[in-house]
């Protein structure tokens, strides 16, 4: 998967920009507040219709203006293919092949990306929300399956809120309501639940390998999920589902105190074991990076065996927070196997000798000279 062509309109600083990208490392060299991540931001939102810097989509539209357009062309296997994306003050709406989509769950997954930003390393070591929000980005863009569930999760759990919320402020209690907000929850949740255990499984497998390259060999990573219900092997949606409302009724009373749904995928985590201590609590800094390289990296190999397409890479200015060892295992890692988009203030050392033929954009003020 390559993303060809990148057209914007009143999109941030961008008044009009027309680019074309080769296969391998597209760098967007410049200096600080000139562009370079508000471009890589174009091609995130493009994806998967919201940024990773901002959740008010205003912030995306140009000074003055009232509509930002993100246009792109996409090669995969099955050919080239348009992309489409407008915000204004109502909304978004996507369009795939110039087709309008009614969802924009139905349109994640056309085009997929890993975000690799300084930020990341907050994967390991921030809260648990930072771990729930980078397995829903991830596997959403992998199933459509689980994005549709996720939505629903969503909306399910701010009805189910509001209902336990104006109980504990007086209301009066119906058990019935009650079954039929949690029986809707509790289906939603027990896909999601399973959907995270396969794939974080797999998230493993490709992590493991990577982290041992990385630590030489010395360290054994090993991801494991938290959350409320036990998984096994023979784990479905019907056992999960199971399992979870036991433990809403367990909890009914608390929750009616509380006001608030005290279980499901909205609380679960994901815990790093390197060599069965938690790298989390007791990882040295580099442990941590390393951890957090590994994973950000196997997310591109579980792409590829989930979706067939390898997804586009984007470095948001990563490589000046790594040390020069992981810088090579990460640059050795995406040679000549992804297409990749790099921010940085300059190209020089590690970077300058391992990349290869590189397509070199000069950012200055919203204005891209290709060199």
């Amino acid at each position: 998967m390559q993303l060809t062509h990148l057209s914007l309109r009143n999109f941030r600083n961008y008044a009009a920009l027309e680019l074309d990208f080769k296969p391998g490392v597209n760098v967007l060299i410049g200096e600080n507040a000139q562009g370079k991540t508000n471009l890589l931001e174009a091609i995130h939102v493009l994806a998967l219709t919201r940024s990773h810097r901002t959740s008010r989509d205003r912030d995306l539209i140009g000074w003055g203006g009232k509509t930002a357009l993100i246009q792109g062309v996409v090669t995969r296997q099955a050919g080239k293919l348009p992309l489409e994306l407008q915000i204004n003050s109502k909304g978004k709406r996507v369009k795939v092949n110039h087709l309008f989509q009614p969802r924009l769950s139905t349109y994640v997954g056309y085009l997929n990306v890993v975000l690799f930003a300084p930020e990341d390393l907050e994967l390991v070591k921030g809260a648990p929300q930072v771990r729930r929000q980078f397995m829903d980005t991830e596997f959403g863009q992998m199933s459509s399956g689980y994005l549709y569930h996720l939505t629903q999760y969503h909306h399910q759990l701010q009805q189910r809120n509001q209902y336990l919320k104006q109980v504990k402020l007086g209301g009066k209690f119906d058990d019935v309501l009650w079954q039929v907000l949690t029986e809707q929850l509790v289906a939603s949740g027990a896909a999601i639940i399973v959907k995270r255990g396969q794939l974080l499984q797999q998230l493993e497998k490709w992590a493991q390998v990577l982290h041992e390259h990385i630590s030489v060999q010395r360290e054994q990573l090993t991801l494991r999920y938290i959350t409320q219900v036990e998984l096994t092997a023979e784990s479905n949606e019907t056992t999960v589902a199971a399992s979870l409302m036991a433990r809403y009724n367990e909890v009914k009373t608390r929750e009616i105190k509380l006001g608030t749904s005290l279980v499901g995928p909205h609380r679960d985590d994901v815990q790093f074991l390197v060599n069965e201590q938690n790298v989390q609590k007791f990882g040295s800094q580099g442990q941590q990076r390393t951890t957090a390289l590994a994973v950000k990296l196997a997310e591109i190999d579980l792409m590829h065996e989930q979706t067939g397409e390898y997804p586009l890479l984007l470095l948001d200015d990563v490589l000046s927070e790594l040390d020069d060892n992981r810088q090579t295992h990460l640059l050795t890692a995406i040679q000549d196997k992804v297409q990749t988009f790099l921010t940085t203030t300059s190209l020089n050392g590690v970077a300058q000798q391992l990349i290869h033929d590189p397509a070199i954009f000069e950012i200055e003020a919203g204005t891209i000279r290709k060199e």
